[in-house]
């Protein structure tokens, strides 16, 4: 017989309308039927008296909370007065303030690590704020384990940044929206389900993957789920139930299946960005010098300092004004560069920032084109961020067209002897043949030519996926 799954609730921040939020969990169970736990995240109090006078009435045990509920700590400087203890203690009958950051171990074996706060950018941090040293520190104990596969959910005040890469995206400025350290957080611990609130609105990302496809063993996917306030004008979903079976009770089959909307992790970035980041933050916080650098000059030699030319002095390099970057430049002739006298022209249909159209010299089917980088970049997967973003609205707009003429698009990368990408956009009549019928003829032509195809799965990011190659004599 397989375990039971728990039945929880969540909400976003409560900010003091506690009977409110009481209320509708005692109509949802009455509907639904008896829950095990709700989990509060974002602020649970308010600072206004009329709050503060609605919680005196659970504190005093006039009332009772209808279902064991655990929270957050304070996320604001005024909601600090509610805590009296950091390490987490029992604020009311079955209210129980979970702590600033730990875990919590259900008896039935489920795992909830939680963060309370907003990150602060000083040491120490209020009472109300946590610390990136803070999340380390949960981390650490968990992840260093051998037989460590991820928590079952996370509790975070805040989002973690950069949540919204590679999947939907919320209906909020993320410009200013979560922290890095969170976002950490999370690609560490794993959480089936991670929860935040105090951005005032709903969010429930696309899950994402734990693995590298093709590279990792498969593991669980991840949800983040943000709530809104409590009672908000907006009527903004502020309450989410569902129900889980510990991971640690689960059959790992089960656990590591993997839904059909799945996406790529947004936090792993490529070594280039981690890199930059990295940078940064290092000169933000000054937590290390980098090491000295010596570079080689080729091109030419000093008389006085041999074939070896020492790195500039500061003064030097910031004397100088910084140049643009260059997208790649041939080697040789190239018959797609925009620039170069050997593009054809004539063929041009659209010229953008980094990508421009052109029809196809040997077309296919009528109405076949090429979309082009103007740089000389030899793959998808070598394409600069800004240039892949406008090909991606390239392609939108051709699908379109496409459609309004009864057609649908087979779209090849292809940059066969000149070493420049070509996508190729191959349109084919809707009413002839189905998705399955031109993936069919795909397979079917490479096991003729001994080829072998690998499905990538839908949303994956193809530059974390391994180029694999076979050759046949």
């Amino acid at each position: 017989m397989g375990e039971q799954p728990l039945r929880i609730l969540v909400c976003g921040d409560a900010d003091g309308r506690i009977n409110v939020l009481f209320n509708r969990v005692k109509t949802i169970q009455k509907k639904s039927g008896q829950f095990d736990l709700l989990l509060c995240v974002g602020d649970f109090f308010g600072s206004s008296p009329e709050a503060q006078e609605e919680w005196e009435e659970y504190k005093s045990g006039s009332k009772k909370a209808p279902i064991h509920t655990y929270i957050l700590g304070a996320a604001s400087h005024d909601t600090v007065k509610y805590f009296s203890n950091s390490d987490g203690c029992e604020l009311a009958e079955n209210i129980t303030y979970l702590g600033r950051r730990g875990v919590f171990t259900g008896v039935s074996g489920l795992q909830i690590a939680y963060v309370s706060g907003r990150e602060a950018q000083q040491e120490p941090a209020p009472a109300h704020c946590f610390t990136p040293k803070d999340a380390s520190a949960l981390a650490a104990p968990l992840v260093t384990s051998s037989k460590f596969r991820g928590v079952d959910i996370l509790l975070t005040s805040q989002w973690p940044r950069g949540v919204w890469q590679y999947g939907n995206s919320p209906d909020i400025n993320t410009k200013f929206c979560g922290t890095a350290s969170i976002a950490s957080l999370a690609e560490k611990l794993k959480p089936r389900y991670h929860f935040a609130g105090l951005e005032g609105t709903h969010y429930e990302r696309l899950p994402y993957r734990n693995h590298m496809v093709l590279q990792e063993n498969a593991q669980h996917v991840s949800r983040f789920i943000a709530l809104a306030n409590v009672n908000n004008p907006a009527k903004k979903k502020y309450l989410y139930a569902f129900s889980i079976v510990p991971m640690k009770t689960m059959d790992p089959t089960e656990l590591v299946k993997q839904p059909q909307d799945v996406t790529e992790n947004p936090y792993r970035k490529s070594l280039k960005e981690s890199k930059k980041e990295k940078s940064a933050s290092t000169a933000d916080f000054g937590e290390e010098e980098p090491a000295p650098q010596f570079f080689f000059d080729l091109k030419k030699k000093d008389q006085h300092q041999g074939p070896f030319r020492k790195r500039q002095s500061d003064g030097d390099r910031y004397a100088q004004p910084k140049q643009p970057r260059r997208p790649p430049q041939p080697t040789g002739p190239c018959w797609f560069c925009l620039a170069s006298p050997e593009v054809e022209k004539h063929l041009v249909v659209s010229i953008g920032t980094h990508c421009y159209m052109a029809l196809a010299k040997g077309c296919l089917t009528p109405d076949h084109v090429l979309l082009l980088p103007i740089g000389h970049y030899q793959s998808v997967v070598d394409l600069a961020a800004e240039v892949v973003e406008e090909l991606n609205r390239y392609k939108t707009v051709v699908r379109d067209f496409y459609k309004s003429r009864g057609c649908r698009c087979i779209l090849f990368e292809r940059n066969y002897r000149s070493q420049h990408l070509q996508l190729q956009v191959v349109p084919v009549p809707a009413d002839k043949c189905t998705t399955e019928d031109i993936k069919e003829a795909f397979v079917v032509q490479a096991q003729e030519q001994q080829m072998e195809l690998m499905e990538i799965p839908e949303h994956s990011d193809l530059k974390q996926v391994p180029i694999l190659c076979t050759l046949s004599s």
